[in-house]
């Protein structure tokens, strides 16, 4: 960045016409740091930025007025020098009188005089002008590079907070799994159901143990029930109707 020193021009053309916006002019570019500067510098800048652009416009309808009327002068000038060839032939033959021309020669002569002030001014419209180009050109940039850096800091900082979000998500998510694992190994609850389980399914052996000693008596007397069945079912296939009625009376059959 530019010191007051690389500015001197610019510096005594905007203390002449800027007055004490001058010194601000001054010490914004001299001073400003887009690195360090707080959001209130970057206010304060753009407050002058717009203050010195403002002065700028004037300055450019100030140089084309200027421009202008070296513009026009110089046509004057050799429009009249043209006429001073015709005038001269007049007076020579007598058709205009010396006063007359006397008058126009102290005109043409007036205006060439002015015309190196003219040309001066313009210049140093043109000059002012340039400076405060510049000058917008030096704020701009400033303003510019301030605001580069505050979006690269916001981007870092957006990056940051991402990133902390990013870890912090990742230990929660340990966190849960440690707990789940912890549960699964060291639940108290969970090992008193796994035992009160084991032990139901142990009671339940037991009891079919004993069910299936106290079933057995019961099959075989089924059996042998059956068989009995059986037998008895088998000695009255063969009986005749007689020997079923006595049978089935409980008289005794005859003898055979």
């Amino acid at each position: 960045m530019s010191n007051l020193n690389g500015w001197g021009l610019t510096a005594r053309l905007i203390s002449k016409h800027f007055g004490a916006l001058g010194d601000r002019v001054s010490e914004a570019i001299a001073n400003f740091d887009p690195e360090t500067a707080t959001e209130a510098d970057r206010d304060r800048l753009a407050v002058t930025l717009r203050e010195t652009a403002q002065k700028l416009a004037s300055a450019r309808s100030a140089f084309d007025k200027e421009h202008g009327d070296v513009v026009r002068l110089r046509e004057l000038i050799a429009n009249d020098e043209k006429a001073a060839l015709t005038l001269a032939e007049r007076l020579a033959a007598g058709k205009i009188s010396e006063a007359t021309v006397s008058l126009f020669c102290d005109e043409l002569e007036a205006n060439k005089a002015r015309l190196p002030i003219e040309i001066q001014e313009e210049a140093d419209a043109r000059e002012y002008m340039d400076e405060l180009q510049k000058i917008v050109d030096a704020l701009s940039k400033q303003l510019a590079d301030f605001d580069a850096a505050a979006k690269k800091a916001l981007q870092e900082l957006a990056a940051a907070k991402a990133q902390k979000d990013l870890q912090q998500l990742r230990m929660e998510r340990q966190e849960q799994l440690s707990s789940l694992s912890s549960m699964q190994t060291h639940s108290t609850a969970l090992n008193a159901l796994t035992r009160r389980a084991q032990s139901v399914s142990n009671e339940a052996a037991g009891l079919r143990i004993v069910a299936d000693i106290a079933q057995k008596p019961l099959d075989q007397a089924a059996e042998i029930n059956a068989i009995r069945q059986s037998v008895a079912q088998a000695d009255t296939a063969g009986e005749t109707a007689l020997q079923r009625l006595q049978r089935l009376s409980g008289a005794k059959p005859d003898a055979a």
